[in-house]
């Protein structure tokens, strides 16, 4: 019992990148230029009970965020919301269906029964010198039997 948080990482990674719309997908927040290209970034947000937990059993909510990024400086400009909403937008359809990550995840918390729902904010960061658009999208899984409760 506990949380793979190697497996659910890599399945996320994988799954973003399989998808077609990212030349790159890390699992860290980067420090440097991610790159010219749509870029993602996978980290973990929070952990915490989930809404599901059972007599000896605790379900987990684990939250991650992923964070497409564009760079400010390309042409044409008019496109680069578009290319952003558009791979999200692959995410958000993706775990809207059974998406279970190979069995990693009982579900994606689609309406926040958890109190997180699935959900994307637009937003600017700034990388060095570089400016990004960015999208960051808030991934809350629920994760089954996670840990054993003392009687």
């Amino acid at each position: 019992m506990g949380i793979d948080y190697d497996a659910l990482a890599d399945k996320l990674r994988s799954h973003a990148m399989s998808l077609g719309h990212f030349d790159a997908v890390s699992g860290h927040e980067p420090k440097s230029v991610p790159g010219t290209g749509l870029t993602a970034a996978l980290w973990v947000q929070r952990i915490r009970p989930g809404v599901t937990s059972g007599l000896s059993n605790t379900s987990a909510l684990v939250v991650f965020t992923l964070r497409g990024y564009a760079p400010m400086v390309q042409e044409p400009q008019d496109e680069i919301d578009p290319r952003l909403v558009t791979a999200i937008d692959a995410l958000i359809t993706a775990y809207s269906g059974d998406l279970t990550l190979d069995g990693e995840v009982m579900a994606v918390d689609l309406m926040g029964w958890s109190g997180t729902p699935l959900e994307a904010q637009a937003g600017y960061v700034t990388i060095g010198t570089t400016m990004f658009r960015v999208l960051d999208l808030t991934i809350p899984l629920l994760i089954d039997s996670v840990w054993t409760q003392s009687t």
